[in-house]
């Protein structure tokens, strides 16, 4: 016998869209199977009620013969041969009419009666499990929709805990009722079987029977192959006993899991997490705008597929694309009270879509895994390999060790502004001294800010003059003139990583360093929430420009810039120094890194350019030699890379470097 296909216990209680859509393969099998099944009763009865009518016909056929005998004929002399003859079919008619009555009652037990168990058995069993398992799976959506609604708050704690316990017993409901619905369909197919042959194979034996008996026109040949395909059935019996056991021990087994599996964020305290994922799957909440102001939620299937993240709904055959996760970002948020949302940002800058895991394990291995394919891992040779080396790089203890850029043979993209002789290239070749260790560039335990705030003093500068101060620190781009006179004007799109104080400003190194005790610090404390800023690069200063306000945030004289790079392997990376004076007198030194949806190089090179107009605005000749180097727009702007402005939302106008 052919295998037979069939669903897979251990997939019931996931109930993914995969399995969903091979249910309903089979619940269409069942459904066809039901009107097959109708119509084959119909005509088997038509059969029967056919030989009981020729029982009743052979019946009053003997009684009209013996009949015969009876008749009072004006004309009945010489009718004895006649009447004898007549008894003598009236005689055989009625063994005729045993013989029919026999096959009647045979045809009736062997073929009628086993098709209509197998309808009002087998059939009723798997329609009314389909019902029960809907109702089982109505209810588990309907906990799962409550869950999802609860908020935050500690002291609903009591409530929290009877929504899980609802939710895991109407999960257990909906695995047990899958279970036995799945079970009865895989048993359908065999017995499906069974049903088509047992009832044939009974009308067959007892209509060879019948004629053996009246006229021998069956050969053995039928005997033979009567004998074989009962040889089949029983094999099919066997081995639909044989499986029925598997899924009994198997059903048991799953049944007896712990409640863990069964309860959502079981182990919400510590978590094991899976920081290393290049591919995930599974149910997550998407937060859909229906009005200006009004938003819901909609429970749907979601799962990677290389650099794609795609959403299947229930009963769909294949997902269908929902955002390219290359290059873009990702950040936990806060999102209408709701627990565990992330939001997922478009390389340009666009906001992207809400979602909402179960678990606070769920919502932290979305972020890594989607993190990790951001970094476009998953077209390495060895992508789990290459994805667990840069998680515990992360991971790592923020102690004085090497910097990163000791790695680097490569030319650094830092541009050591201390040295008066600038290449026509915009870089500095690495240095031949030897690289100063961590201690000697950071504090060991110097404190990370992970949100930008701006010192008192620089807070005053920025707010100095008669213009109205805003109480946040932020100012309206109209309040700086100077970026209309500016001659150079580059926007970046950025994410805030951190910032922290440096001991020296001499070397890139320092800047190296900060990057990794960010990012680790990052990693070891689980904080994936950055803030999108516009960075505009002017001859004049670095300005951090709220996307959405269109506020300046924060804002950077190029002068007090005094070290800037990129790193080498992670391109997106980029920070700077800055040197600002104190209320006792002094100068202090602080690290900025970002990551840009850019090459930090490009960043580098629109700083290094600014940078360089302020050198030679103090010299009319050598203003009027650099103006000569570099491409010029109509309007005097200066013209940067060709691809400069591919981060900038008005990146497609051109490569004038105009913000």
């Amino acid at each position: 016998m052919p295998s037979v296909d069939k669903l897979l216990l251990e997939e019931a209680l996931q109930d993914s869209p995969q399995t969903r859509s091979l249910l309903s393969v089979f619940e269409e099998d069942a459904g066809t199977l039901t009107v097959y099944t109708n119509e084959l009763l119909q005509a088997m009865q038509r059969v029967y009620g056919a030989q009981n009518e020729m029982c009743l016909a052979t019946q009053q056929l003997s009684k009209q013969l013996l009949a015969y005998e009876k008749q009072n004929f004006a004309l009945g002399k010489g009718d004895e041969e006649v009447i004898s003859t007549l008894h003598c079919f009236s005689k055989v008619v009625e063994e005729l009419n045993a013989l029919h009555t026999e096959l009647a009652k045979q045809l009736a037990d062997t073929m009628v009666l086993p098709i209509i168990q197998f309808r009002e058995k087998d059939l009723t069993e798997v329609s009314t499990l389909k019902d029960l398992f809907g109702l089982a799976s109505d209810d588990h959506d309907l906990a799962m929709a409550k869950y999802s609604r609860l908020p935050k708050k500690k002291e609903n704690e009591k409530v929290k805990a009877e929504v899980r316990k609802e939710v895991a017993a109407a999960r257990q409901k909906q695995h047990l009722s899958s279970l036995q619905y799945y079970c009865a369909l895989n048993a359908l197919q065999y017995r499906k079987q069974m049903a088509m042959m047992e009832p044939m194979i009974g009308f067959a034996r007892e209509q060879i029977h019948f004629f053996k008996k009246g006229a021998e026109m069956f050969s053995r040949s039928m005997d033979s192959f009567l004998s074989s395909a009962t040889d089949m059935v029983q094999s099919i019996q066997v081995e639909l006993e044989a499986e029925a056991e598997k899924m009994r021990v198997s059903q048991q087994e799953l049944l007896s899991v712990d409640e863990s599996v069964y309860t959502p964020d079981f182990d919400v305290a510590a978590p094991e997490i899976n920081r290393n994922l290049i591919q995930k799957a599974g149910y997550l909440n998407l937060r859909n705008k229906t009005g200006l102001v009004s938003t819901s939620w909609e429970r749907l299937y979601f799962f990677t597929q290389g650099g794609n993240l795609l959403c299947q709904p229930r009963g769909a055959v294949a997902g269908g694309l929902i955002q390219d996760l290359d290059n873009c970002s990702v950040m936990a948020v806060d999102c209408e009270d709701r627990r565990y949302c992330f939001q997922i940002t478009a390389p340009n800058g666009k906001s992207g879509i809400i979602l909402q895991a179960e678990s606070r394990k769920e919502n932290e291995e979305w972020i890594c895994a989607i993190n990790n394919i951001s970094r476009q891992i998953y077209l390495t040779e060895d992508p789990e390999a290459v994805a667990i080396r840069l998680n515990q790089t992360a991971l790592q203890a923020v102690t004085p060790i090497t910097s990163l850029g000791k790695k680097q043979e490569s030319s650094s993209p830092s541009q050591n502004l201390k040295n008066p002789e600038l290449e026509n290239d915009k870089t500095v070749p690495r240095a031949a001294a030897e690289v100063p260790e961590a201690e000697e560039l950071i504090t060991p335990g110097t404190p990370i800010q992970f949100d930008i705030m701006l010192p008192a003093t620089e807070f005053l500068d920025q707010n100095r003059g008669s213009r109205r101060t805003n109480p946040f620190g932020e100012s309206e781009d109209d309040s700086f003139p100077e970026v209309e006179d500016s001659l150079l004007q580059q926007m970046f799109i950025v994410r805030f990583l951190g910032s922290m104080a440096v001991k020296t400003d001499s070397t890139a190194e320092v800047i190296y360093e900060a990057m990794r005790q960010v990012l680790a610090a990052r990693a070891i404390h689980n904080i994936f929430r950055m803030t999108e800023s516009h960075l505009l690069v002017t001859s004049q200063a670095l300005r951090l420009i709220d996307p959405q306000t269109q506020v300046s945030r924060a804002n950077f004289e190029l002068t007090s810039v005094t070290q800037f790079a990129a790193h080498q392997e992670n391109r997106r990376l980029f920070g700077f120094v800055v040197r600002m004076p104190e209320s006792t007198g002094g100068e202090s030194l602080s690290a900025y890194i970002f990551e840009s949806n850019s090459e930090g190089e490009k960043i580098c090179y629109a700083v290094n350019l600014g940078k360089e107009i302020i050198e030679v605005q103090k010299d009319p000749e050598a203003l009027a030699q650099l103006m000569l180097s570099v491409p010029l727009t109509n309007d005097g702007k200066y013209v940067l890379l060709t691809d400069q402005a591919e981060g900038s939302p008005r990146g497609n106008q051109g490569a004038e470097s105009e913000a």
